[in-house]
């Protein structure tokens, strides 16, 4: 290791590992330090319930992943990265024994809703087909860290998203669509009556059309892994089982990078009060399951989906969002919830799957919603309890525990509710920079924000190699 390094990496999560491999494939010299015994942060494989069944402890299912502008110029399949695609990326049950599908096909996705919505949909989205690639780039890398390539369509997509979701429902006469794209909203835990949060369930609907919703082969640590060993044969190093407390406990270096909470950030770089304002959302009870089969879903769309929401009406989902974002948990929650096997048998044993799902709880809640979370999955799946070989629980002081970067539980490291959604982590035009000019923030808590997509990393890197090439 150099004497002085030109960045050092604190936290080993996408953004992390994205902005230690940005940094080092432009030839500067990067160390990464992870607390944990695995990188990974968000994105990692685990046996939580019996042996052979492997789980995602937090994401699983990768829409801007797959569709990441920072991950499209990595040769991550090089490093064992395989994205598996379900038959659908996505089913939203109702209690008649119908689904409606967010399909790879728009017109699919279209005729579920039925006649009534199937011309709004498409109307909806017509716009920007075609063009995801070039919209997702765009948008995923504001604020001004790079002039738009579609100005044009960034404006179209400004003025569709920027309204709350509710005044978006307003295209659609039928349940059907407003439930399944309330649904997509919920997806980061925002009430739907949030400044743009339009914009999210457009996004998401987008990338399902664009590159659908797929799981990488083996679990999320595949990310995480490619990553990593990226970095290693760019020449950077990784270091796992080292806890940062302070700036002194690392190497010196031109630069340090925090995929952290803000929080951690201020604590260990000793920026005061520098993010005090800065607000952490609602939280998830998460259950992974070991089942002895696969879960029997009464509609037949559901039996296809990588990811199933259930709710099941748009009443029910702003409710439950309502609820957990005030500091009550939903008797009646809506949930998400995922079937990796579908796709990735060798996530199980012969004839098993694993299956995961959750509802929303308020910040730091520690009760147990475990009979919540399987009432509403017998609604819809009867017979599931039966299948049931195991469980894992995780309620928001797990999750925090499990990873730092989950203020009070809150897996997307800050809410992403109002105008925070868009300014995160504190209104400024560089995000990533601090109050210390060697000090940055890459984590998911800068924009754009949660996903496994490293553009945050992305994003923080290029303030950082300025900031490199300023002193050189």
């Amino acid at each position: 290791m150099p004497s002085i390094l030109d960045a050092v990496v604190v936290g080993a999560g996408p953004n992390g590992l994205t902005a230690a491999v940005e940094l080092a494939r432009r030839g500067f010299s990067v160390a990464l330090f992870e607390a944990a015994d695995t990188v990974g942060g968000g994105a990692r494989t685990e046996e939580l319930t019996l042996p052979g069944f492997r789980h995602d402890p937090c994401s699983a299912v990768h829409p801007l992943g797959v569709s990441s502008p920072v991950f499209a110029t990595m040769p991550l399949k090089r490093y064992g990265l395989e994205w598996l695609h379900p038959p659908l990326p996505m089913a939203h049950p109702f209690d008649d024994g119908t689904a409606a599908v967010l399909s790879r096909s728009v017109a699919e996705t279209a005729a579920s809703f039925g006649p009534r919505d199937a011309g709004a949909y498409r109307r909806l989205v017509e716009p920007f087909l075609g063009r995801w690639d070039t919209l997702a780039r765009d948008f995923m890398s504001l604020p001004a860290t790079a002039l738009p390539r579609d100005p044009v369509t960034l404006a179209r997509f400004g003025l569709a998203g920027l309204p709350p979701a509710t005044w978006l429902l307003r295209r659609f006469r039928d349940e059907r669509a407003r439930a399944l794209f309330a649904g997509l909203v919920a997806h980061v835990i925002a009430p739907l009556d949030g400044i743009a949060t339009s914009a999210v369930g457009l996004v998401f609907a987008l990338a399902a059309h664009a590159g659908g919703w797929p799981m990488p082969r083996g679990g999320s640590q595949a990310v995480s892994d490619a990553l990593a060993a990226y970095l290693r044969d760019l020449g950077g190093s990784v270091h796992t089982g080292f806890e940062v407390k302070r700036l002194d406990d690392l190497p010196p270096a031109r630069a340090y990078v925090f995929d952290t909470s803000p929080t951690a950030l201020a604590r260990i770089a000793r920026l005061g009060r520098a993010y005090d304002g800065y607000r952490y959302g609602a939280s998830v009870y998460k259950i992974d399951y070991a089942l002895d089969g696969p879960v029997p879903w009464t509609a037949e769309e559901p039996r296809r989906a990588g990811t199933v929401q259930i709710g099941p009406r748009t009443r029910d989902i702003d409710a439950a969002l309502q609820l957990a974002s005030g500091g009550r948990a939903p008797r009646t929650p809506f949930l998400i919830t995922a079937q990796p096997s579908l796709v990735d048998p060798g996530r199980a044993p012969e004839g098993k799957h694993v299956f995961w799902a959750y509802g929303h709880v308020p910040k730091g809640w520690q009760g147990d919603l475990t009979d919540a979370v399987e009432r509403q999955l017998e609604r819809f799946a009867p017979g599931f309890r039966d299948l049931v070989l195991a469980r894992a629980t995780a309620g928001p002081p797990e999750l925090a525990a499990r990873n730092p970067n989950y203020v009070g539980g809150d897996i997307a490291c800050g809410a992403a509710s109002g105008l925070q959604l868009l300014l995160r982590p504190k209104l400024t035009l560089s995000p990533y920079t601090t109050a210390n000019p060697a000090v940055f923030l890459c984590s998911s808590a800068t924009p754009p924000g949660p996903g496994v997509h490293g553009m945050s990393g992305h994003n923080a890197a290029k303030a950082v190699w300025r900031h490199l090439r300023k002193g050189s």
